[in-house]
């Protein structure tokens, strides 16, 4: 799949604001990919994608996550981490998208995994960083991503963990897992 064709798979899903974050965060993936070297291409398609079940219903979002293969778990984690695994299976089942690196980076993109490859950090970071994120934290990382992929996905994790505690809410278990297994890479460094 090529830019264009991504981008007119997804314009209809999202609003104008997440249209221009998706824009953000494909120009951040690919500097992110030349810089650390991953698939410049299957990063920008990943990009594009990523928000692809970002506005689905919420209902549809649960049953689908009942009726696949996904872990139910995910339903006991609120609704804002559903649309990155169910994208990835809607990008499968809707789109044809079969490139398995691409629905990975897509599926892990909100939580994070334990040894994430390269263009799950890519995918993972671009979001967090993309240049129209305003938020406490924000610049930090994107002075980390100058010179480690894993040390500003590490600094991104702790934000995202730390925010998560002090508004009280549960923290998916992946997400603990990606801050360990990266904590775990840049110490065996």
């Amino acid at each position: 799949m090529d830019r264009n064709k991504a981008l007119e798979l997804v314009r209809p899903h999202l609003t104008e604001h997440r249209y221009i974050h998706t824009l953000g965060v494909e120009k951040a993936a690919v500097e992110l990919a030349g810089k650390y070297g991953a698939d410049i291409e299957k990063a920008r398609i990943a990009a594009i994608l990523h928000d692809y079940a970002k506005f689905r219903p919420k209902e549809e979002m649960q049953a689908i996550v009942r009726q696949s293969s996904l872990p139910d778990d995910l339903l006991l984690y609120g609704t804002e981490l559903l649309h990155a695994p169910v994208g990835a299976m809607l990008l499968e089942k809707e789109a044809g998208i079969k490139d398995k690196e691409i629905l990975s980076a897509v599926s892990y993109h909100t939580t994070g995994r334990d040894s994430m490859t390269l263009l799950e950090k890519v995918i993972f970071l671009a979001d967090y960083i993309e240049p129209n994120r305003i938020f406490p934290g924000v610049d930090e990382v994107r002075e980390l991503a100058e010179t480690s992929l894993e040390k500003a996905s590490l600094k991104a994790l702790q934000n995202t963990i730390l925010f998560l505690m002090k508004q009280n809410q549960l923290i998916y278990p992946f997400t603990i897992l990606a801050y360990n297994g990266l904590l775990r890479e840049i110490k065996g460094k």
